[in-house]
């Protein structure tokens, strides 16, 4: 099982743009799938993005063509790049870790805040 742990979150303007960061421990981490999810105050935790061990990747429509998610597996890192920030970005986001897409997440980073304002 790997350790995660999520960085690079912060206060910043709309439209402006933040880099997080997910990075591993514990074990190989170039095998597993990497999620990216976040959570909105009150609201419940939702998918944001995905990469494969292989690099493929996928998103949730709403962040399409602004966020994008790699991998730098010599670093055990998964980097979420946001730009065009909204105000509907503002949410936790938690990376989280399983081995193929058909099994469970096996560990979740402990999150970090993404505060954008209008």
């Amino acid at each position: 099982q790997v350790q995660l742990m999520e960085s690079g979150g912060g206060l910043v303007q709309a439209g402006g743009v933040l880099r997080l960061s997910c990075t591993g421990s514990g074990s190989i981490f170039s095998i597993y799938i990497i999620d990216w999810y976040r959570q909105a105050p009150g609201k419940q935790r939702e998918f944001v993005a995905r990469i494969t061990s292989g690099g493929s990747t996928s998103y949730t429509d709403s962040v399409k063509g602004r966020f994008t998610i790699s991998r730098d597996n010599a670093k055990n890192t998964v980097y979420l790049q946001m730009n065009s920030l909204k105000s509907e970005d503002t949410a936790v986001y938690y990376c989280a870790s399983r081995r193929n897409t058909l099994s469970s997440v096996d560990s979740w980073g402990q999150g970090t805040q993404v505060i954008v304002s209008s």
